[in-house]
């Protein structure tokens, strides 16, 4: 099983003091292997078939956030406890930017964590949002400024839990969307919009009003 990086480093405590706590009871040696297994397993980073085409969903999780913001669509995608929490581009494109902003530490799934401590993965027409929730404080981005990404690629992860939001390209509605909130998503896999058809579409609805 593939774990994403820095899983080890929240393991290793439980590991070293397995053996101690199994000198003073058996049970509690178990205990601490038990925690750093479940550690590595929410850490795990299974590979994804990844569509050829669309805007992919960039975690695992519900679909929680779905808005205008401007000229571009959001969707963010709620994390729970049992989710893959590796996350991955929603479309191909290079990395302009990766910003961290400090704030509060709400819940990932109420309205107030959209001002909790976040990473923006700014990719000029789209952006990836990472944002950490009440207990999930530890955003691990794994692009830089100049980066190629892949649709799918993976772009880092989240320890133990939150949420990612994905901003779409201009041009694209809430009608061209393929999920809707509450609906489960798979990153790197479940299509969130036909990017490609989409634009195509609008052009030719422009073409069309002008004549």
């Amino acid at each position: 099983m593939r774990i994403a990086s820095h899983a080890w480093r929240y393991a290793a405590p439980a590991f070293v003091l397995a053996p101690v706590a199994g000198l003073l009871s058996p049970i509690a040696g178990v205990a601490a292997l038990a925690l750093a297994g479940l550690v590595l397993v929410f850490h795990r980073d299974p590979e994804r078939q990844v569509p050829s085409s669309g805007i992919v969903a960039p975690a695992d999780g519900r679909v929680s956030v779905v808005r205008r913001e401007g000229e571009q669509l959001r969707v963010g995608i709620y994390m729970g406890v049992s989710d893959v929490h590796v996350n991955r581009a929603p479309l191909a494109g290079t990395v302009e930017a990766v910003t961290h902003s400090p704030g509060a530490n709400r819940p990932a799934f109420s309205k107030d964590s959209d001002r909790n401590e976040n990473v923006v993965i700014d990719c000029g027409a789209f952006s990836i949002v990472q944002i950490a929730g009440a207990f999930a404080r530890r955003i691990h981005p794994a692009v830089e400024p100049g980066d190629e990404i892949a649709r799918g690629e993976r772009i880092g992860h989240i320890s133990f839990g939150s949420r990612v939001d994905v901003v779409f390209p201009e041009g694209i509605e809430r009608a061209d969307l393929d999920v809707r909130k509450g609906e489960r998503v798979v990153a790197g896999e479940t299509v969130l919009a036909e990017y490609e058809e989409a634009i195509a579409e609008r052009g030719v609805q422009r073409r069309a009003s002008r004549e």
